[in-house]
């Protein structure tokens, strides 16, 4: 039996939820002109937003465009403070209770689940269907094309709507979803949305749950549009393929990128989440390495900027590495 949810209109909306959200939402942002300017007259600001909140008056704004590489290139899209603290606020309710219903082995966007956890999950699947390193396995790997710009806003709200039966819940969640339009009103999530990063999760929870119980795979994990499955069974990998790109497209409107699925052993090496995966030990990829060293290089000066790489480095082979960077 599907868990509902819960919590009502009003305690989403409500002036103590708009406080604690604020509060989160400012971290890290007090410099900034546009924070420093909505907190000047933060609580008549709060008391606006949840009258028109209450009053069913409140409209999403639009959005500022910009451009960034992550590596690679990605289009943002950064709403307004006051919209954004109202992506807080939905937020904090919301993931208690949907990450409950997601599986263990979906990492991305969830708190206690940081980038270094599906990399040592990943170790451990190979070990444990190598019999470690006793017999050879595959691993397919695939990634999803212009993920969130491909997301399906109504199926999205269908998914939702099997959980959520307060019609005022429904109608709030709408008003975020339907804020963003790119070239199909209908379709595709704005990267930089707080609710974007739950939302997609959501979506991709409907695979994850085919995934592990309909294609039975029992080494699976997905990090965003990132996900491998670990079998010591080629032909079985390669008969999942075609039914995974199914599923995908026929019912969540998804495709895979033609470029970026493969099916190799581990000893060949696996490049995933930013390393060559290996039977018995990962290398930091290249193109992570040379980001990480122009990074340092501007900010040189920055204690907290290496410290931050010296620990993405221990978690793989990297010891020449961290003597490079102690230098700096």
């Amino acid at each position: 039996m599907r868990i509902k949810f819960t919590h009502s209109y009003d305690n989403i909306i409500s002036l103590e939820n708009l406080l604690e959200a604020w509060k989160e939402f400012r971290v890290g942002k007090r410099k900034r002109k546009d924070v420093q300017e909505f907190e000047i007259n933060l609580m008549s600001n709060i008391i606006s937003l949840h009258r028109d909140l209450a009053d069913k008056t409140y409209r999403h704004g639009g959005y500022e465009a910009f451009k960034i590489s992550d590596p690679k290139p990605r289009s943002i899209h950064k709403a307004s403070v006051r919209d954004r603290l109202l992506h807080h606020a939905i937020y904090r309710i919301l993931y208690p209770f949907f990450d409950r219903t997601f599986i263990y082995d979906s990492y991305s966007c969830r708190i206690a689940k940081g980038s270094h956890k599906p990399l040592n999950r990943f170790r451990l699947f190979v070990n444990q269907d190598s019999y470690n390193n006793t017999r050879t396995v595959w691993i397919l790997k695939c990634d999803i094309r212009k993920f969130f710009a491909s997301v399906n806003k109504v199926a999205l709200m269908q998914i939702l709507d099997r959980y959520i039966s307060d019609q005022d819940v429904r109608w709030l969640i709408n008003q975020i979803i339907s804020s963003f339009h790119s070239m199909k009103p209908t379709i595709g999530l704005p990267l930089g949305n707080l609710t974007s990063q739950l939302f997609v999760n959501i979506y991709m929870n409907r695979f994850d749950q085919f995934m592990k119980h309909s294609m039975k795979a029992k080494y699976y994990i997905r990090y965003a549009d990132d996900f491998v499955v670990v079998s010591h069974d080629k032909s079985w990998l390669q008969e999942l393929l075609p039914k995974i790109g199914d599923f995908l497209s026929e019912e969540l409107g998804l495709n895979l990128h033609p470029d970026k699925v493969s099916i190799r052993t581990i000893a060949s090496g696996e490049d995933f989440l930013g390393w060559v995966h290996f039977p018995n030990h990962r290398v930091l990829r290249t193109a992570t390495k040379r980001r990480m060293f122009k990074r340092i290089e501007e900010c040189k000066n920055n204690k907290a900027t290496l410290q931050s790489y010296l620990g993405l480095l221990s978690h793989g082979n990297t010891n020449k590495l961290r003597e490079l960077i102690k230098v700096f």
